[in-house]
């Protein structure tokens, strides 16, 4: 399921300014390198998460975005996908976390290299002051991205 609009295709800018750091492995980023383009990649993720029983909840190319205003930018993607289960668990600990979920993952053209950066979940933890709160959950989830992410690029 693909979901663009008006709205989504602002995030550009979001997206324009946060590439730089994620390429330089930003506070809070896992960064890795894909053996893919950026459209097998963004397949071999929805896939991935399809089969951990996990619902995508949105798809979108800001380079398409970037097309509709007569921009141009390297193929960029975000795959934003969930599970209450495990989200519910994290927003009763600490409320500010829904802003960071549900979980996101970005997939992105940088020269010859295509990459896929996601949250780190520890630094979720932090960010908003979880604790050990709900320890299992963190854990399920910081292995669950790591494989999703790895699945994805292609290790």
């Amino acid at each position: 399921m693909k979901h663009g609009s008006q709205w989504l295709g602002r995030g550009l800018i979001g997206a324009a300014f946060l590439l730089p750091f994620a390429a330089q492995g930003a506070n809070g980023l896992n960064v890795i390198e894909s053996q893919h383009g950026v459209a097998e990649t963004e397949e071999r993720l929805v896939e991935a998460v399809e089969g951990k029983g996990l619902t995508v909840m949105a798809q979108v190319d800001h380079q398409a975005n970037a097309q509709t205003v007569d921009l141009e930018m390297p193929p960029t993607r975000v795959v934003i996908f969930g599970n209450p289960q495990g989200g519910t668990q994290l927003m009763k600990c600490a409320p500010t976390v829904a802003i960071d979920l549900p979980m996101k993952m970005l997939i992105w053209q940088d020269g010859e290299t295509v990459k896929v950066g996601y949250n780190r979940v520890d630094y979720l933890v932090e960010r908003h002051g979880i604790g050990d709160c709900a320890a299992p959950v963190q854990e399920t989830m910081k292995k669950t991205l790591d494989g999703l992410a790895h699945t994805a690029a292609g290790d």
